[in-house]
């Protein structure tokens, strides 16, 4: 299949198991699994190539075909040697939508579960650790590890990854894997140290059963960030925008639906799927808390 050199190009042939980088740019970023139908021509390096997901019509009766350069296409990834452990802060790609997108972790949940950040959607979702791969590369027919691979395997052999250390008394906001408030950040204080990167936080707005105090819990480092700075929305809020809703005492991830009269706005939460309005004084721009900086959709 290859001919390495220093003009390499790949060659394949009709009937080969590919992964296809399509070209229309909404799907900038990804890999869909395909076919090699034909070569287009006989001296040219362009392929005739039939996705296996994705469709040419709205009935979905007839599988989509292309006609792309060698360079979007690449053989399927060979399986790992051994099991990936993914954490927080992780780089990955997520199958979504039909397709393997690249993404980073931005938060663990429990049951082997994963709060991703697809960048070719510029939205957080949560998916099982089966939907998840390592990001690798295809260099002159052989297969490589991406650079953030490579940098993440020398810090698990040499000393533990970095997380970030939090301070007694220091401002934070916590994701809770409780039914019923999962994927919503609430604003808690840190307590102290409690084990090795957990930390005993106390909520500022959620209290014990009795009413009588604020909850008390402890909290992987993982599920803790920074409290996001202040963002002024001074035109308002357009349709698509990604926000976060201030929602039974914490802040829910969300996209603008639809927009009111008199600053209120249609609200649809991703992880739950349902609509609520809310006015602009209970919305705030939403970011993501990614190799310690903030990052805004």
């Amino acid at each position: 299949m290859s001919n390495p050199s220093s003009s390499w190009v790949a060659q394949f042939n009709p009937g080969d198991r590919v992964e296809i980088r399509p070209r229309d740019v909404g799907f900038r970023g990804s890999w869909y699994a395909g076919t090699v139908v034909r070569r287009e021509a006989k001296n040219t390096n362009r392929y005739v190539v039939e996705y296996d997901q994705l469709y040419a019509d709205e009935s979905g009766e007839k599988l989509l075909q292309e006609t792309l350069d060698w360079v979007q296409l690449r053989p399927p990834p060979p399986p790992p040697e051994k099991k990936v452990q993914f954490k927080f802060e992780d780089e990955e790609e997520a199958f979504y939508s039909d397709g393997w997108w690249e993404g980073a972790i931005i938060a663990e949940h429990s049951g082997g579960k994963f709060a991703v950040f697809l960048r070719g959607f510029d939205e957080q979702i949560v998916l099982e650790e089966k939907d998840l791969r390592l990001p690798v590369q295809w260099v002159k027919g052989k297969w490589e590890p991406r650079f953030e691979q490579v940098q993440r395997e020398k810090e698990n052999s040499n000393f533990s990854k970095e997380v970030m250390k939090f301070t007694q008394g220091m401002q934070v906001e916590v994701l809770t894997d409780e039914d019923g408030l999962k994927g919503a950040w609430f604003a808690a204080t840190i307590i102290e140290p409690s084990g090795e990167d957990k930390y005993l936080i106390e909520y500022k707005t959620l209290t014990n059963d009795d009413d009588t105090e604020f909850l008390r819990e402890v909290i992987r480092a993982c599920n803790i960030r920074p409290c996001p700075p202040e963002i002024i929305v001074v035109d308002g809020f357009k349709v698509w925008d990604a926000v976060d809703a201030y929602y039974n005492e914490g802040w829910w991830v969300g996209v603008i639906a639809k927009v009111l009269i008199n600053s209120n706005y249609e609200v649809n939460f991703i992880e739950y799927d349902e609509k609520t309005t809310f006015n602009q004084a209970d919305l705030r721009p939403h970011q993501d808390w990614l190799n310690g900086k903030w990052v805004v959709p």
